[in-house]
């Protein structure tokens, strides 16, 4: 599991960390200053109790993007117990929530997270695509087979990587004929040299 990395410690860092769970998630839902929520949802994720899940998912939807990412390695350090809130969150509006949701889920690896990612790979974002691929990839589970053969055609090339990449880790005569048809047709050349890796 991800080792969630310490953030830059903000002012007065020291006096956040003192506070009890509720004055830490005051602060990472009132505060103005980015550095202040992202060390606060960092802290809530070292404590590793569950009670913090939910205000930990809201802050998926940060407007800023550093505050975004600890809030997700803080779901991971709480492992197997945010697999649920974040299976749900895969269907959340905003795409960038869903993009850490399922980056989250990835990391955790758990069995429980392979159905909310096999969703994820039919989201309407490319980022989502990507991101719940490279999750399935970790996984390697066979359920996701199927899903994963239709990214091969996906428009955006960097998803088709990553469907490359999940194929070749879930293994099989399926995903290797799907692969080597793939070849066929793909045109650009970083995908095709991940294909061409895959089925050799």
């Amino acid at each position: 599991m991800a080792e969630a990395q310490t953030p830059q410690k903000p002012e007065g860092a020291e006096e956040l960390e003192r506070q009890g769970i509720q004055g830490i998630i005051s602060a990472l839902h009132t505060s103005t200053n980015p550095e202040v929520r992202a060390y606060a949802a960092y802290l809530l994720g070292k404590g590793k109790n569950p009670v913090v899940i939910q205000p930990l998912i809201m802050a998926l939807a940060d407007n800023n993007k550093s505050v975004r990412e600890q809030a997700m390695l803080a779901l991971v350090e709480l492992g197997r117990s945010a697999v649920e809130p974040l299976a749900a969150t895969m269907k959340d509006e905003k795409w960038v929530t869903r993009y850490r949701a399922a980056e989250a889920l990835g990391k955790i690896a758990d069995e429980k997270a392979v159905q909310p990612l096999v969703q994820g790979l039919k989201d309407n974002r490319d980022h989502v695509r990507y991101m719940a691929a490279k999750g399935l990839q970790v996984l390697g589970d066979s359920e996701a087979l199927v899903p994963m053969i239709i990214l091969l055609n996906d428009q955006n090339r960097f998803v088709r990587l990553m469907a490359v990449r999940a194929l070749s880790a879930i293994g099989g005569k399926s995903a290797h004929e799907a692969l080597a048809h793939a070849l066929e047709i793909e045109t650009d050349a970083q995908v095709r040299e991940a294909i061409t890796e895959a089925i050799k």
